[in-house]
Formats: structure tokens, sequence, C-alpha cells
């Protein structure tokens, strides 16, 4: 935002919204309360310390809660919380470690829809996490870090699509799947990624549509049971687990080699 963070820290706290991944909380003190002592905190005064905090409240539907007291919030509202605190000052700049982690399903879901709403606004929003398809699913840019090396930096798209040589299928068989997991220990083109309840998971090491065929042609004609059969699209975990891989053995991927001081 046009200041040195070194030189002038603090315009840059002005500009920055910080949600840890756990936060302080104070005893016997109700949302409401909370929100009001860092509005105080942060200078606001008068009508519009009751406007800031109407607003924040308001956004992060916690109005219905506002004389619950913390420790009896769940880990939505309590994240929903910390959401509200961070936002009361209006940052230009959110900084989100590990926003989502431990939250219901319904909870994530709200989540990334305020997530939504702010990037629509304008906010520039920094998420640090190790859940990656939420990462996917909310960011539009993604960088990864190993052992402080970024290895990473693109969309989830060019991730997945990164030196995409080979489909992952999904069989599901009737009966017994030890049948389909023998056979593709022999068969060619074929590697087993992983096995499930009704079938498995294989690696066809082509994209070709005829080899895939090929596949599930022999598949069919070697007498296994075949009852579904289709082409997942690789999540992010299975691709950067297969990029690290890659830089292990010596192979290069997207933007490797560019060096950071530290990582997560």
């Amino acid at each position: 935002m046009g200041h040195n963070v070194v030189l002038y820290p603090a315009q840059v706290r002005g500009l920055l919204g910080w949600v840890p991944d756990s936060f302080g909380t104070y005893e016997n003190m109700a949302v409401l309360e909370y929100l009001d002592f860092y509005a105080r905190a942060l200078n606001f005064r008068g009508a519009e310390r009751v406007d800031r905090i109407h607003d924040v409240m308001e956004f992060t539907d916690l109005a219905p809660l506002a004389d619950r007291l913390i420790n009896k919030l769940s880990k939505g509202q309590s994240q929903r919380l910390c959401l509200g605190r961070a936002l009361i000052h209006d940052p230009e700049v959110l900084i989100m470690d590990e926003p989502a982690a431990g939250l219901d399903p319904r909870a994530r879901v709200e989540l990334k829809r305020l997530i939504r709403i702010l990037a629509e606004e304008g906010k520039t929003i920094l998420i640090s996490s190790h859940i990656l398809s939420e990462l996917g699913e909310m960011c539009d840019t993604l960088l990864f870090i190993d052992k402080g090396r970024i290895v990473h930096h693109g969309s989830a798209e060019s991730m997945r699509r990164t030196d995409d040589v080979f489909t992952l299928v999904d069989v599901q068989v009737a009966g017994d799947p030890q049948r389909l997991i023998e056979w593709a220990l022999t068969a060619p083109h074929v590697k087993l990624d992983d096995e499930r309840k009704y079938g498995a998971r294989l690696r066809v090491d082509s994209t070709e549509p005829d080899i895939i065929a090929g596949v599930l042609r022999r598949m069919v004609d070697e007498g296994i049971a075949v009852i579904g059969f289709h082409r997942e699209e690789r999540n992010l975990e299975d691709a950067f687990i297969d990029m690290l891989g890659r830089l292990e053995n010596g192979g290069i991927a997207g933007n490797e080699g560019v060096t950071a001081n530290g990582g997560k």
C-alpha cells in the first residue's frame, strides 16, 4: 500500500487486519463488550465507534450473539468474532492463519462466503493454510513453500496442470476389489494409486483418450466386473506431492528455485 514496513510500521499496522489460528479472550466478557473494547483501543469514539461495531456484527452475523459470553461460543462463532475484531478498523489487507481449521462444514461454507465478499470489496487477503482444497476454492493465486523455498506460484489450475502427463481414473467393481488391485499391479500403462472400498484409483501414464479407453477395454476383456469408470480431476494435495517428488528427484516444477526467507 505504498508504505515501507521498516521505516513506517505504524502506518502499515493501520492497514492490516490479523486473524490468527487462535486468539486471546477474556473471561466473563460478552461478544459486544469484546468488540467494543477493541474499537476503543483503536481510538474509535462516540457514534463512529457504535457504527463500526454495528457494521462488523451485522457482516459477521454476530448481532444475535451480542450478549453471549465468549467462552460459550462454538468454534465457528469464535472464528467469526476473531474476523470481526480484525475488521473493526476496515483494513485494506487481511492476513489469516488457518482460518478454516476445526470448523464444521456449515461454518466453513459461511467463512468462505465472507472471504469472497471481502475480496469483492477490493481487500487483499493472504491466507496461510495446510488445507489445500480449501485454498483452491477461495484463492486467486497460490504460493507453495517447501523448506523455505518457493516451489510454485500461480493459480490452482496451473498447479494441477504442471507436468501433467498422467490421468487419474476411479474404478468401481462388483464384488471384491482385490482382483482389480492385482490386475493393476501388472497391467501396462497402469499404476495403483489408491485402494478403495469398492474398487481403486488408478494412475494411467497418459492423457491420450485412446490409451485410457484401451485400459478400460483390457480390464473388461480380462473378466473384471467394472460398474463404474471415470476420470478424476487431480486435487491440489496430489499435485503438490507429485511436485515435491519431482523436486527431490532433481526435476523442475513451476517457479521452483526461488529463495524465500522462511516457510511453513
